[in-house]
C-alpha cells in the first residue's frame, strides 16, 4: 500500500512537470503544487481519524476524489475547488463529534 502512495505521489509530481514543460505555464504549476500540498497535509491529519473507523473510510475516499480532482485539473484545467476540500468536511466532523460526546472517559 505504501508503494501505491509513493507511485502515486511520483506520477502526480511527472503529471505536473511534463505538463510545465508542454503550455510553460507558472500559474497552473503553482496552482497545481499548492493544490497538492493541501491533499498532502489533508491526508496526513486524517491520521487522527483512524479511532472512527467510518470516519476513517470515508476521509480516505474523499482523499482519493480529491487526488483525482487535481490530475483531472492538470490535464483539463478545470479546479473543482468543494471536491479538493471535501476532506476537511471528515476532519471538521470528527472534531464537532469529539467536542459534542466527548473522549469517553479517556485520559481523565
Amino acid at each position: 500500500m505504501k508503494a501505491m502512495i509513493i507511485l502515486a505521489i511520483f506520477a502526480t509530481l511527472a503529471m505536473m512537470a511534463v505538463s510545465f514543460y508542454r503550455h510553460r505555464n507558472w500559474k497552473k504549476l503553482l496552482i497545481s503544487v499548492a493544490v497538492f500540498t493541501l491533499i498532502l497535509i489533508l491526508a496526513g491529519l486524517g491520521n487522527m481519524l483512524r479511532s472512527v473507523i467510518p470516519f476513517f473510510i470515508a476521509h480516505f475516499v474523499l482523499i482519493v476524489i480529491a487526488w483525482g480532482t487535481l490530475w483531472f485539473y492538470i490535464a483539463r484545467e478545470k479546479l473543482y475547488w468543494p471536491l479538493i476540500f471535501s476532506p476537511l468536511v471528515t476532519i471538521v466532523l470528527f472534531v464537532l463529534m469529539e467536542r459534542v460526546i466527548g473522549s469517553g472517559g479517556a485520559g481523565g
